[in-house]
């Protein structure tokens, strides 16, 4: 066999494994989200998820139409804890996107709007893990009670950058673009229309009427 005829059979090859790949990941990504979608609390239409990702308290989550998220979604809403009980409820809305890695933690209660996207890597919690006492500091990490100071709200039409951390007790306002590697932190509240940057996060620049607009219609375009 010539040089030429064993690039060519290698070329094929691989392309015919490269188009099976794809059709099996497909077909896979789609059997999980069947599968996902009819374990939750409420899902809408649309609902596409892909594995691997791991999901705790299915029945405290609620989803709305037309629902993505990429590889390593992570999603704990804890119900009990070190024998402490909790009543936990996460709402996602309608046309929400999400990039890889997203980590949400709830014990209260997070709402998440219509046409929110998210980059990759975000954290979302509504509670803490441990005091800042003497008392904590003498538990090791794993075995300290969660607690919550709020819970957490982002509005319709949110723009959540790389990297970003959101803390308990905090509300995101319509139509906000939260920058890369911002901390929301404990008791913030972001206003409508705003920009966000930095850590901790710090409303940089308040969007107009046309600003507002284009990003309506970029949301629009994801979903």
């Amino acid at each position: 066999m010539n040089h030429s005829v064993l690039v060519l059979f290698c070329s094929l090859f691989l392309i015919y494994n490269y188009e099976f790949h794809t059709k099996f990941i497909n077909k896979w990504n789609a059997f999980y989200s069947y599968w996902l979608k009819n374990v939750l609390f409420k899902c809408g239409e649309n609902f596409n998820v892909f594995s691997p990702a791991f999901i705790k308290g299915e029945k405290y989550i609620s989803i709305g139409e037309n629902f993505s998220a990429m590889n390593d979604l992570r999603i704990e809403c804890w119900d009990i804890y070190n024998n402490k009980k909790f009543t936990p409820s996460l709402i996602i809305g309608n046309n929400v996107s999400m990039n890889n890695n997203i980590h949400i933690g709830c014990i209260n209660e997070i709402r998440i709007g219509d046409n929110v996207l998210f980059a990759s890597n975000i954290f979302i919690t509504d509670h803490f893990h441990g005091y800042i006492s003497e008392k904590d500091m003498n538990i090791a990490p794993s075995y300290r009670d969660l607690y919550s100071k709020g819970k957490v709200t982002i509005e319709n039409n949110v723009w959540i950058g790389e990297n970003v951390t959101i803390m308990p007790n905090v509300v995101i306002g319509k139509n906000c673009i939260i920058g890369a590697n911002a901390l929301i932190p404990e008791g913030k509240v972001i206003p409508d229309n705003s920009v966000v940057m930095g850590s901790p996060g710090k409303v940089v620049k308040t969007l107009d009427d046309d600003s507002v607009q284009k990003l309506t219609m970029s949301a629009m375009h994801y979903a």
